[in-house]
């Protein structure tokens, strides 16, 4: 073979490569964008409770064995986030340190719950290995279902009075702090602000 036809072959073997390491840039783009392009906020469900409408009044017991009521006026006159998460549930193991952060910083404080269902040990050791006594912790199939909780993790927040003030799925710190601001501009969802300022500009 000449020279040239080498050259040939190389030229064509650096062009596939230059190919193909703008296929991988482009994908990683790709998976940037995916994750810039999630939803603002909590996603509400369909099936779930409404902002604006009082909760069901649900006793429950924490695994300490204390009695506790979910929904209704607070004994002590503060928010409630009710926050429902899994052992097995990767997505709610990395929103703890937000629980926290949010205990912390909103005032007047919010009593944040954690609720469940299923084998009582399971939740002990889960409780145990993430350091999660700080936090009321309720197993109740019925609070789940009374408040849709049909996806994890999911989120109610209630005002003092019991009434649901934005509530949703919750997958990221962001969209833990869209209830909070979902609940300032007197809305369910980040989701339902934007579809409302929408009309308004066809309007």
């Amino acid at each position: 073979m000449s020279v040239a036809g080498w050259l040939a072959i190389g030229a064509l073997w650096v062009l596939v490569i230059l190919l193909g390491l703008t296929v991988l840039a482009l994908a990683r783009q790709i998976g940037v964008l995916h994750e810039r392009l999630q939803p603002v906020g909590a996603l509400a469900l369909p099936k779930g409770l409404a902002a604006g409408e009082p909760a069901p009044e649900i006793a429950v017991e924490t695994l300490t064995g204390q009695p506790l009521r979910i929904g209704g006026a607070h004994p002590r006159g503060a928010e409630t986030l009710v926050m429902f998460v899994s052992p097995t549930c990767p997505i709610c193991k990395s929103l703890l340190p937000a629980l926290r952060a949010i205990r912390r910083r909103e005032r007047p404080p919010v009593e944040v719950v954690l609720a469940s269902d299923g084998p009582k040990a399971e939740h002990l050791a889960f409780v145990a290995a993430e350091s999660l006594e700080e936090f009321p912790y309720v197993l109740s199939e019925r609070l789940g279902l009374g408040y849709g909780a049909g996806r994890l993790p999911h989120a109610v927040l209630l005002d003092p009075a019991g009434t649901v003030r934005a509530t949703g799925l919750v997958n990221s710190r962001e969209h833990l702090d869209s209830l909070f601001e979902a609940r300032d501009r007197g809305v369910g969802s980040l989701q339902e602000y934007l579809e409302r300022s929408a009309r308004r500009d066809v309007a």
